[in-house]
């Protein structure tokens, strides 16, 4: 009976060592151990662990991809024309301890991402064209058209720009090499939207326009060509069928006036006289009309068979 407040002592001081001493991180955590504060051992990992109770104190970060979105800024680009650029970032904590005792919580990384990502994107931005900003790196002018950009005096050609991705990958490659010291990796940098002050974006309107109208002025042009030469070839076989069949036709005619020369000789050769009575007649029919008149002398040769039918 004297063992029994012993035992139940045991037992609380055992129910009291395992819920103040054990700790479980799961597997999308890390997590570290301080001691009034100070960080005591290596990183700890998914798992069951042991800490010294009401003395250690686990703190916990994420494994996980995080997410990073700054405030859009007003930057003026190398020539000169104003945009709001909103940027987008993912990182990670690669280094608990570090990050502990550098930013503290994920808020201090956070701001401490604020001023070296939009300090870098503002180098970026304000260092390039917006022709680049917005263009890809496998853009290509169409062809006999030559782009030059002039930038205070001084003429930049098309084939000395770069690209929106190659921006992109040297704001990640500057960003990334600030953020080991504070235990962060960053992982990624991308521009989520630019926007146009309304000035800028007249004038960008405007070119777009204007390049779209060039490019429909050439595929007019080569339109007009190509119904051209569809055309005179049409024209060319028109006018070949059209003296084909003439020339047919002369020589259809040719053959059958001289094959009506010879049945009119082979006709007249049989009978003279009577070939030129029924010569006679025909003509009077197509002399002699309705309503007309045929004024001859008694004494001419047109007149001798009706003189003989008397």
């Amino acid at each position: 009976m004297k063992k029994t407040p012993f035992l139940v002592f045991l037992i609380f001081a055992a129910v009291l060592l395992g819920r103040g001493g054990l700790y479980v991180v799961n597997e999308a955590e890390q997590a570290i151990v301080t001691q009034f504060g100070k960080p005591v051992g290596d990183v700890i990992y998914p798992g069951l662990h042991f800490k010294i109770p009401f003395v250690q104190k686990v703190i916990r970060f994420e494994r996980r991809i995080l997410k990073w979105d700054g405030d859009p800024n007003q930057i003026p680009t190398k020539d000169k024309k104003f945009i709001w650029v909103d940027t987008t970032a993912r990182w990670r904590i690669k280094d608990p301890l570090l990050f502990y005792t550098s930013v503290a919580t994920e808020r201090g990384a956070q701001s401490r991402l604020d001023d070296i990502i939009d300090s870098v994107v503002r180098d970026a931005v304000s260092g390039r064209l917006l022709v680049e900003l917005v263009r890809g790196k496998d853009y290509k002018a169409q062809e006999g058209n030559v782009e030059k950009f002039e930038v205070d005096g001084v003429t930049i050609p098309a084939d000395q720009l770069v690209g929106r991705e190659d921006i992109l990958t040297g704001i990640l490659e500057k960003a990334r090499a600030s953020t080991p010291e504070y235990g962060i990796e960053l992982i990624d940098v991308q521009i989520k939207r630019i926007n146009y002050v309304e000035q800028v974006r007249t004038r960008v309107y405007e070119r777009m326009i204007n390049e779209r109208k060039k490019v429909a002025a050439q595929y007019r042009s080569e339109g007009e060509g190509e119904k051209a030469e569809i055309l005179g070839q049409m024209q060319r076989e028109l006018k070949e069928i059209s003296s084909g069949a003439y020339r047919k036709v002369l020589e259809v005619r040719g053959a059958a006036d001289a094959e009506a020369a010879a049945i009119y000789a082979n006709a007249y050769n049989q009978d003279k006289e009577f070939y030129a009575f029924l010569r006679t007649l025909e003509s009077y029919k197509k002399s002699i009309q309705k309503n007309g008149k045929l004024v001859i002398s008694t004494d001419s040769d047109y007149y001798k068979y009706l003189k003989k039918a008397q």
